[in-house]
């Protein structure tokens, strides 16, 4: 069977094309042989069971591993202890009985477990699960570690929490009682501080007793490195000649290792069958921000339902705005455990270009303007000559909008509204054929440049507030030293005026050997 980009369901070395992943194995393995019990806490699509099957065969020489997963437990499950209980004998039974090797469970004590299920359906509780857990734990030819997959899928349920109880004491007797060598859990929220209602009346309070978990600190996301290996296995089945390094390095500047994000893109780049290089990919890029998946209805549905999650987001995204990475601030912390905030330099940001490419089509989305809807100025066959597009018109064109479409009923701008307006003007005209991409480095209050990409070319534009002719050279520096970066000969530059009367005439300049190309919005 030849190889492919999965991004649906578990990865197999076999069948997928993957990272390597021993580096990681290792590190949870240090982790197990230690006996700790932990958590591996990350967003959706992170590849959390593809890592726990990977695990389980990595440990199976030296433990017996018992692999389960609450995904398929329906919530009728957990209505009370025994229902739970019996629910859970007869799938560790079930996952037990299948395991192969040297080291095997010992049959008669499964057999005792299973007993007990079908003789007492109505009064089993979980101190008996437990206590006939330890036995079998007991005669066991071997040290048993019990990994769980989506385990928050029933999270506030008290049941749950009990479960987690008899667990924790189990453990913390361990030096009188024989359990589980090592306990791994996953999923998306982090249950070590589970907000639990118990009664309609009660208010939201933490209270898991899963307070002996060790820190799980394995870094999951892809660095270059890690996709390099994954390239290294296409390239020698494919021989596309591609540039591995730079390829790998395209695409963490594209995800940030997103596991989900990485596949997908390579996928994209595959199924087209065309050249591996940064052209493919800026297109495969724009092919994923204009489907809907799981993971982005995600990422909007926090948006959209969280009023202060979505302000914070603005504010980042919009306006620069430097926020403390406070894991204590539950607003944070939300962020980073859907994986839409990561930390940089101990600033919160957005965790990855697509994500904020994502969140802010949705805000330019929701908030266009009427004057946008229908509107002339938005026809796309105006800015494009032989499938090329002509940025000079589009950003005169915008100039124009401004003055004489979009004012407020007393007649002034919205300052902070100046940038979603460009890209709400600029998304339909690109639409279909390109996309845009915000550079989170010049994201400040006074200036934000924007990568725009159609068919071959890239443009730069920065948005910037007028601030009179003693900042006009140092706005020129700075676009200068990103059309550098970029390796780019024009730019283009649209200044916000608070001026009633427009301070000069839209020009094209040279500037340090560069083409800039300006125009001053009146607002």
């Amino acid at each position: 069977m030849q190889k492919k980009f999965n991004v649906n369901g578990v990865c197999y070395p076999d069948r997928h094309y993957m990272v390597d992943l021993d580096g990681r194995l290792q590190k949870i393995k240090e982790l197990i042989e230690d006996g700790d019990y932990f958590v591996i806490n990350r967003a959706r699509q992170y590849g959390k069971t593809t890592i726990l099957r990977a695990l389980k065969e990595y440990l199976r020489q030296d433990y017996l591993v018992v692999l389960m997963s609450f995904q398929k437990m329906s919530s009728a499950k957990f209505r009370d202890e025994y229902t739970f209980a019996r629910a859970f004998a007869k799938d560790f039974i079930k996952k037990a009985a299948a395991e192969t090797g040297n080291q095997r469970f010992d049959r008669n004590s499964l057999v005792k477990l299973e007993k007990q299920c079908q003789e007492r359906q109505g009064s089993f509780d979980l101190v008996e699960l437990f206590e006939t857990l330890s036995d079998i734990c007991t005669a066991a030819a071997g040290k048993v570690v019990l990994m769980i997959d989506e385990v928050d899928q029933i999270s506030n349920n008290q049941v749950f929490l009990d479960f987690l109880g008899q667990m924790r004491e189990y453990y913390m007797n361990r030096e009188e009682i024989v359990t589980f060598h090592s306990v791994v859990l996953a999923g998306v929220y982090d249950i070590k501080n589970l907000r639990l209602k118990i009664r309609p009346d009660e208010v939201h309070r933490y209270n898991s007793p899963w307070n002996i978990t060790a820190d799980f600190d394995v870094d999951m996301s892809f660095s270059p490195k890690d996709i390099a290996t994954m390239l290294e296995a296409y390239e020698a089945d494919h021989h596309t000649g591609m540039e591995i390094e730079r390829m790998a390095k395209e695409l963490f500047a594209c995800t940030n290792g997103y596991p989900y994000l990485v596949s997908c893109l390579c996928k994209k780049i595959d199924e087209k069958d065309v050249n591996w290089n940064v052209e493919s990919l800026r297109t495969a890029v724009r092919d994923l921000l204009r489907e809907r998946n799981t993971l982005f209805e995600d990422v909007i549905k926090n948006i959209r339902n969280n009023q202060t999650f979505s302000d914070l987001a603005e504010q980042l995204l919009i306006n620069g705005a430097n926020v403390i990475f406070e894991r204590s601030n539950p607003v944070i912390d939300m962020g980073e455990m859907f994986g839409i905030l990561a930390e940089k330099d101990g600033k919160a940001v957005i965790s990855n270009v697509i994500f904020e490419t994502l969140i802010l089509n949705y805000f330019t989305s929701v908030r266009a303007t009427k004057a946008l809807i229908n509107s002339e100025y938005i026809e796309k066959s105006q800015y494009l000559y032989e499938g090329r597009l002509n940025m000079e018109m589009v950003i005169r064109r915008f100039a124009v909008f401004m003055k004489s479409e979009y004012r407020e009923e007393d007649g002034t701008f919205i300052e902070q509204q100046g940038r979603l307006l460009f890209l709400g003007f600029l998304r339909p005209i690109i639409n279909g054929t390109g996309h845009y991409a915000v550079e989170p480095q010049t994201r400040k209050n006074t200036r934000m440049d924007i990568q725009v990409f159609y068919g071959r070319e890239e443009f730069i534009v920065e948005l910037k507030l007028w601030r009179g002719e003693a900042y006009e050279r140092k706005g020129y520096d700075q676009l200068v030293d990103y059309l550098e970066a970029r390796d780019a000969q024009q730019g283009y530059m649209v200044s916000f005026s608070r001026n009633k009367k427009k301070p000069k005439e839209d020009q094209w300049i040279q500037y340090k050997g560069h083409d800039i190309f300006e125009v001053i919005v009146e607002c």
